[in-house]
């Protein structure tokens, strides 16, 4: 369908948790819910509508050894747009993926820039790799290079104690943190542990990614300054593999890895109950397969989250925390269909009927 055509939907159109319609109209590749008058070509599809899911930990541009030509970038983008992410934070990637916004048929991609992590504390050719009187300079740089995010490496293994610790020490981060505020960016960290979560928060950090490491004594502390967290439980449930492939080695950190996995469920359960805000995340890109956005919502829902929280973590609430809209009057028409209610079985997000994206039909 080109995008002079009138596309109707009708069914159930989940314009919010409790706003539910009838029908909506695609005019112009913009959203109406007005009956559009005079009109001829007209195509209707019935079923049930979300806005463009959603995946807001993803890495296109990236794989497992470091950057990816375009063509790689490409193949990775139309996955996640086929299987329903048509709004991507990109949180951190060496590929300069610019060109990715003049394409009218590939997800809108919100950037964080390359990642920033202590020299030789994290995978080879993805960040760059400092020492912390260099913190706040490439924080500067990556924030004016992105679209209002920052990725530190948070923590990562220590080859000296053999264990995950912190990368960075608490006035490098506070220092840091402001400056990217300065220049009007939020700031998020990969963490998987248990010891940089405090200093991250009380030096003013967005959000966590991963937050496997939240405890009883730092989930408070999460929820009174709206810390945000990402759990990519998809990317967490490789963790006994990996645990498997470093104990030889690194025999704590295998063992600090499994009882984090054991717990994941329990831990993003506990943030949810909390009042902490909780979002999807897949971390496609390096060594996982891009697609998996619905895979996530379902395995937020297995973690006890609510389905239509988790829903929300990928629809409604993470378009208004990413300051996209959704599907409001005059919008941008991005959106996904589906045979049946959302509500009911999250697990039917991994099969879209139709992907709208900027008013055009994609599948």
């Amino acid at each position: 369908m080109s995008e002079s055509a009138v596309l109707h939907i009708k069914g159930r159109v989940l314009v919010g948790p409790d706003d539910v319609r009838d029908e909506l109209w695609v005019v112009d590749g913009r959203i109406s819910f007005a009956r559009p008058s005079g009109i001829r070509d007209v195509a209707t599809v019935s079923g049930w509508a979300l806005p463009g899911l959603v995946d807001a930990h993803c890495h296109v541009g990236l794989d497992a050894h470091g950057p990816v030509d375009e063509s790689t970038s490409e193949k990775q983008a139309l996955t996640d747009r086929d299987a329903g992410a048509l709004l991507i934070r990109d949180a951190g990637s060496p590929s300069d993926t610019r060109w990715i916004d003049e394409r009218e048929d590939l997800p809108r991609i919100i950037r964080a820039g390359r990642h920033i992590a202590r020299t030789q504390r994290y995978i080879r050719n993805f960040a760059h790799e400092i020492e912390p009187e260099d913190l706040v300079a490439y924080v500067a740089q990556e924030a004016r290079r992105g679209d209002g995010w920052v990725k530190l490496v948070g923590d990562w293994i220590d080859r000296g104690t053999g264990d995950l610790s912190a990368c960075w020490p608490r006035g490098a981060v506070e220092a840091a943190i402001a400056e990217a505020h300065r220049l009007g960016a939020r700031v998020t960290a990969h963490c998987f542990a248990e010891e940089s979560l405090t200093d991250l928060v009380e030096a003013g950090i967005d959000c966590i990614e991963h937050a496997t490491g939240l405890t009883e004594e730092t989930i408070p502390l999460f929820a009174e300054r709206g810390v945000a967290i990402v759990p990519t439980l998809v990317n967490i449930a490789t963790f006994p593999r990996l645990a498997v492939g470093g104990e030889a080695r690194y025999p704590r950190w295998a063992d600090h890895m499994r009882r984090l996995h054991a717990r994941r469920y329990d831990t993003v359960r506990a943030a949810y109950d909390a009042g902490i805000p909780v979002y999807v995340g897949t971390d496609a890109g390096g060594s996982l397969a891009h697609g998996l956005v619905g895979a996530e919502v379902a395995e937020l829902v297995k973690a006890g989250i609510p389905a239509v929280a988790a829903l929300s973590a990928t629809a409604w609430g993470a378009r208004e925390w990413l300051g996209r809209p959704g599907l409001t009057e005059g919008a941008p028409a991005d959106l996904v269909v589906y045979e049946s209610d959302p509500r009911a079985d999250v697990r039917v997000l991994t099969a879209p009927r139709l992907v709208v994206l900027r008013g055009r039909v994609i599948g």
